[in-house]
């Protein structure tokens, strides 16, 4: 047998692990219910860092937190989150939170809320987890996030 002919003819290979899974699922285009929007939709938001620096707990909500966030620039925010059957109060002191900036203000059960924080939530058994959207290093309160 010629060196061209073994060359040509590679020994068969079993496929790999990796070669034989399926895809992930690709994740749905939008959630039930919610528009799709364009690009200039989403370049409304203005999204930004903060930091906690205070939190109590509503005082005419079960559910919710009123925190104290710095947006920077010497700009502390009041912003009421539903987080409080999810996360203990210590869990957010001093964290760097992702908040929806540019949101109309709104009451929510006789406080205003200047801001939203953002969280990623899903269930696990019969449990809904919750986690706030943060940075994983340092960053001065008020960077934007884009």
């Amino acid at each position: 047998m010629s060196e061209e002919t073994s060359a040509a003819t590679p020994p068969p290979q079993e496929p790999s692990p990796a070669a034989a899974a399926p895809p992930p699922a690709a994740p749905p285009a939008a959630e039930a219910g919610k528009a799709v929007i364009n690009y200039d939709d989403f370049a409304k938001l203005d999204l930004r860092v903060g930091k906690v620096v205070e939190i109590k707990n509503h005082p005419n909500a079960d559910k919710l937190y009123v925190a104290s966030v710095d947006m920077g620039g010497g700009q502390v925010r009041q912003v009421i989150a539903g987080l409080r059957p999810y996360i203990a109060p210590e869990g957010l002191i001093g964290k760097n939170v992702i908040v929806v900036a540019n949101l109309e203000p709104r009451k929510m059960r006789g406080l205003e809320s200047q801001g939203m924080m953002l969280a990623a939530s899903y269930t696990e058994g019969p449990d809904r987890k919750v986690v706030v959207l943060t940075t994983d290093l340092p960053v001065p309160p008020g960077s934007t996030v884009s």
